[in-house]
């Protein structure tokens, strides 16, 4: 392909404007379980131009102090070990947006990774930790963050259902809610941003995150 999965992309032409904001893609930077990469002039749908959100941060902010690090969580992180991980989906998905692609986010690229699927698909936590925040965020649409052991944080936006309260303390694999397109989305996907801190910026790779972990996207 001529890039490395995980690394941020130069940007080519600009396909259309999201709602106001110029979301880049290159061709190429879709793929599928099993499906070919798009030409190099056909549109990708089901991707998102969520960003910088103040009002999304701010909340999270207030939700993470809400309900600090505890001895028993680091305990619990150290008893799940590397491998207690998991895949956020569990039926096949088409890559509408990797990690990193060069774009006009405030970050200077995409900060998740977009997974697309139906709408209404179950969407799964892939990793344990506490619900600091699941309601409305802003650009992000219905989204869930979860404060994991190991001090990162997984953000699962642009849900049309939430399924689970903040102060939650949840496992691997338990049911975050169902994928939709709320927010800024161009249709059914799951933005999965995997976040070192808690603030926007701090982004790292899903994919190498997960894989690190004995969970493969693909």
């Amino acid at each position: 392909m001529g890039y490395h999965i995980d690394s941020p992309r130069e940007a080519g032409t600009t396909r259309r404007d999201v709602l106001g904001m110029a979301a880049v893609l290159l061709a190429g930077g879709a793929l599928s379980a099993g499906a070919a990469a798009p030409a190099a002039d056909e549109e990708l749908d089901d991707s998102c131009a969520a960003t910088y959100d103040a009002e999304f941060e701010s909340a999270l902010a207030d939700g993470d102090a809400e309900f600090p690090e505890t001895p028993e969580d680091e305990e619990r992180g150290l008893a799940a070990g590397p491998r207690r991980f998991t895949l956020p989906l569990r039926r096949r998905f088409r890559v509408t947006a990797r990690y990193g692609v060069r774009g006009n986010w405030l970050a200077g690229h995409h900060t998740g990774i977009d997974l697309a699927v139906p709408r209404g698909t179950p969407v799964y936590a892939v990793g344990g930790g506490v619900v600091v925040l699941a309601r409305w965020s802003g650009a992000y649409g219905n989204a869930v963050t979860v404060r994991m052991p190991d001090g990162h944080y997984a953000v699962y936006g642009h849900l049309s259902r939430i399924r689970v309260r903040k102060g939650a303390r949840i496992r691997a694999g338990t049911r975050l809610g169902s994928s939709g397109s709320t927010g800024r989305a161009t249709g059914p996907h799951l933005h999965l941003e995997i976040r070192a801190r808690r603030h926007y910026g701090s982004d790292v790779s899903p994919y190498r995150y997960l894989a690190r972990r004995g969970a493969r996207l693909w």
